[in-house]
C-alpha cells in the first residue's frame, strides 16, 4: 500500500522524546491480518500517559498510540473478517506494544477484533471505549459473585472518570440503586442526572478499624490505593469490590478480617487480555442491558487534528465523560 495516511506517532530515541502528527503508509505500522479504515478512537488516560515522555506503558518505540478503535475492513487475510466489516479492537498489545487507534488507518492481528454489534453504531462502541468495557467486565464479574439489584446498593469511586461514569450508568440501565464517589463537587448533580441515586464524596481517609457497618453491597473501584482499605471494610457480607485501576496509587493494606470475617472478594478487572468468548458476550450486552439511554449525553466528539489539545484536558481530569475521536477523512 503506497497510499498515505495520517497518524500521531510518539518516539523516543537518545536525542528526544516526540509525541506528533505524521504521515504514514501500511509499511509502516505492526504486522496484522487484517487492515481498518478507523472512522473512530476514544482517549482514555493510559494514552496520556502513552503520549509522555519517560512513561512506563509504551515497550517499543516508534509507535502509534491509542488503545481502541473503531473501523471497517479494509482488507482481511483472517478467516472470520471480511472487507466492509465493522469491527472493534480494545485491549491485547494495541496501542502499547502494537500500533493502535489514533491513525486514519490500523493493521491489528484479526483474533484481537469483535464485530460491531447491530444495536451499536462506530461511534457508540468508541463513547464506550476501554473504559466503558472495563465498567462492563467489572459488573460481569460482580454479577458473577451473586450481585444482584435487590441486594442494596453499589459504590462506584472515581465517578467523574470514564470507568466510573460508565459504570453508574450502565448499573443504573439494569436496575441498581448508584453510589457515586467524586471529588469533583461540580458534578455531582450530573452525575445524578446520568443514574446516580446519591452522590458522596471522594473517601480519602482510613480509619483505624479493621471492619466496619456495611454499606455496599459491592464496589467497582478504578481508583485503587489506601482508600481501597476503607472499600473493604464497608462491603455487605459476601459482597465483591471489583478492581481495575490505580489512580490513587498501587498499594494498599488490609487486614484479612473483611475476608474472613465477611467473605468478601477482590476481583481484578483486566480489559487487556479478557478472553475473547466473554469479550464478545460483553459487547452484545453493550448493544442491549447495559447501553446506557444516556450515552451520547457524555460524549465529546473531537475531530482527529484536535488529538493534543484534548489530550491535554484529559491529563488534568477537569470533564466528565467520554472523548471520542473522529478519524474519518470527511470529519
Amino acid at each position: 500500500m503506497t497510499e498515505t495516511f495520517k497518524a500521531f506517532r510518539v518516539n523516543h530515541d537518545e536525542d528526544a522524546f516526540s509525541a506528533d502528527f505524521t504521515e504514514l503508509t501500511l509499511d509502516d505500522l505492526s504486522e496484522g491480518d487484517v487492515t481498518i479504515r478507523v472512522h473512530y478512537s476514544s482517549i482514555n488516560y493510559k494514552d496520556v500517559l502513552a503520549t509522555k515522555s519517560n512513561n512506563k506503558i509504551i515497550r517499543n518505540y516508534p509507535i502509534v498510540p491509542g488503545i481502541d478503535l473503531a473501523g471497517v475492513v479494509m482488507a482481511s487475510d483472517h478467516p472470520s473478517f471480511k472487507e466492509g466489516d465493522k469491527v472493534i479492537a480494545t485491549g491485547y498489545d494495541l496501542g502499547v506494544n502494537h500500533d493502535g487507534g489514533f491513525s486514519e488507518v490500523a493493521r491489528v492481528k484479526g483474533d484481537w477484533l469483535v464485530h460491531l454489534p447491530e444495536d451499536l453504531t462506530l461511534e457508540e462502541a468508541m463513547i464506550i471505549g476501554t473504559a466503558g468495557f472495563t465498567a462492563a467486565i467489572s459488573i460481569q464479574l460482580l454479577e458473577d459473585n451473586k450481585m444482584t439489584s435487590t441486594n442494596g446498593p453499589v459504590l462506584v469511586r472515581g465517578a467523574t472518570g470514564g470507568v466510573g461514569v460508565m459504570s453508574v450508568m450502565m448499573l443504573n440501565a439494569i436496575g441498581y440503586k448508584v453510589i457515586a464517589s467524586s471529588g469533583q463537587t461540580e458534578h455531582h448533580e450530573q452525575l445524578k442526572a446520568l443514574g446516580a441515586r446519591t452522590v458522596i464524596p471522594r473517601i480519602d481517609e482510613v480509619t483505624d478499624k479493621a471492619l466496619a457497618s456495611t454499606e455496599w453491597q459491592a464496589a467497582i473501584d478504578p481508583v485503587g490505593g489506601e482508600t481501597l482499605t476503607e472499600v473493604l471494610k464497608r462491603i455487605q457480607r459476601h459482597g465483591a469490590v471489583a478492581v481495575s485501576g490505580h489512580l490513587s496509587g498501587a498499594e494498599f493494606t488490609s487486614t484479612v478480617y473483611p475476608f474472613i470475617l465477611r467473605g468478601i472478594r477482590l476481583l481484578g478487572a483486566d480489559s487487556v487480555a479478557f478472553p475473547m468468548q466473554r469479550r464478545q458476550h460483553l459487547w452484545r450486552r453493550l448493544s442491549k442491558d447495559l447501553k446506557p439511554e444516556k450515552l451520547h449525553d457524555i460524549k465529546t466528539v473531537i475531530p482527529f487534528s484536535e488529538l493534543k489539545t484534548y489530550l491535554a484536558k484529559a491529563e488534568k481530569h477537569d470533564f466528565l465523560g467520554r472523548i471520542v475521536v473522529d478519524l474519518r477523512p470527511e470529519a
